[in-house]
C-alpha cells in the first residue's frame, strides 16, 4: 500500500471533453483540492510533474484503457473513477474517492498484459490489458489459423477471434461466449467471434503459451484491435500474441472486490431465490 498524505500530487486523465464541465468532475476536483491534494490534468507522459503519485482516470472502462497506456508510459499506478456506465476497470464511485485516498484505504494490484507482434510499419508491437482481437474487414467470413506453442488448432471460420487476458474476461471475450476468470488467474482466453463452426468453444490456455495467428481471407486486409486501438493489417500477416512481464498497477479502493462487481454490475446470481443473500 502506498503511503500517501493529503499534500500529495495526482494527475487525472479524461478522454471525453464533455466531462471537463461536468458538475460531478468539478465537484470531485474541488473536494480533492480541499483535502490538500494537488491535482492536474495529464494528456501525455511527457507532462508528468515531479512528485506525482497516481493517475486518476475519469470516465468509463474505455477511458481507463487509454489511461492505462498512459500510466504504463509514465510509470504511475492508475485509479479508475467511474463517470461512465458499467465500469469493471473504472469501478469506483466519485463520492468514495476522496475519503479512501485521505484515509489510505486502498491497495495496488498488478494486472497481467499481452503483446501482439507482427504488425507492419510503425504500428507494432502493441500491448493490451484486456484483449487482442482480429476481425474480418469485408463481408466474407474470415478463416483464422491458430497455433499454440507450434501445435495447430482446427481453423476457426468466424467473424474474428479474441485473445483475452483474465482482466479482459469480462469484456469482449465475455460477449463472445468466453468464461469469466478471476483477475489474478494466469491464463489467456481464445474466443471465436460469431463462429460458423458448431463444434468450437472458447479455449483457456496458460499465460506462458505462445499463440500464433494467420488468416484465410478473401479481403486484402483484416482489422486488428489492441484494447481500444484499431489497425488495418494485411491478410497475409502472421501475428504472435503472448503475455509479457510488464504489469499494470491498478489502484483498488477498500471495500471493492471482483465478486461483488460481478454481482452488482452483471447481476451474477440474479434470481428471486437469492434475494436475501
Amino acid at each position: 500500500m502506498l503511503n500517501l498524505k493529503p499534500d500529495m500530487k495526482f494527475a487525472y486523465y479524461l478522454k471525453d471533453s464533455r466531462l471537463e464541465s461536468d458538475p460531478r468532475v468539478l465537484g470531485l476536483l474541488s473536494e480533492l483540492g480541499a483535502a490538500g491534494f494537488d491535482v492536474y490534468p495529464l494528456l501525455a507522459a511527457s507532462g508528468v510533474d515531479p512528485g506525482t503519485q497516481m493517475l486518476l482516470s475519469f470516465g468509463g472502462d474505455g477511458t481507463f484503457l487509454s489511461a492505462a497506456a498512459l500510466s504504463l508510459e509514465a510509470g504511475l499506478p492508475v485509479l479508475g473513477v467511474n463517470f461512465g456506465r458499467l465500469g469493471f476497470l473504472s469501478e469506483n464511485k466519485p463520492e468514495d474517492v476522496v475519503r479512501a485516498l485521505t484515509c489510505k484505504d486502498y491497495s495496488i494490484e498488478k494486472r497481467g498484459m499481452v503483446r501482439v507482434d507482427g504488425l507492419c510499419g510503425g504500428d507494432g508491437p502493441q500491448l493490451a490489458l484486456n484483449e487482442i482481437c482480429v476481425l474480418r474487414k469485408g463481408a466474407a467470413m474470415l478463416g483464422v489459423d491458430v497455433e499454440i506453442d507450434s501445435l495447430p488448432l482446427p481453423t476457426y471460420w468466424a467473424d474474428g477471434l479474441v485473445v483475452a487476458t483474465s482482466s479482459g474476461s469480462t469484456a469482449y471475450s465475455l460477449s463472445a461466449g468466453g468464461p469469466i476468470c478471476m483477475p489474478d488467474a494466469r491464463v489467456l482466453i481464445i474466443s471465436p467471434v460469431a463462429p460458423h463452426n458448431l463444434n468450437v468453444r472458447p479455449l483457456v490456455v496458460p499465460d506462458t503459451a505462445r499463440i500464433s495467428i494467420s488468416f484465410r481471407s478473401r479481403d486484402e486486409e483484416v482489422k486488428l484491435t489492441a484494447d481500444n486501438r484499431g489497425y488495418n493489417i494485411p491478410a497475409s500477416a502472421r501475428l504472435t500474441v503472448q503475455a509479457v512481464p510488464e504489469t499494470l498497477e491498478r489502484v483498488v479502493l477498500g471495500g471493492t472486490n471482483f465478486i461483488e462487481a460481478l454481482r452488482s454490475k452483471l447481476l451474477w446470481g440474479g434470481d428471486v431465490r437469492n434475494v436475501n443473500e
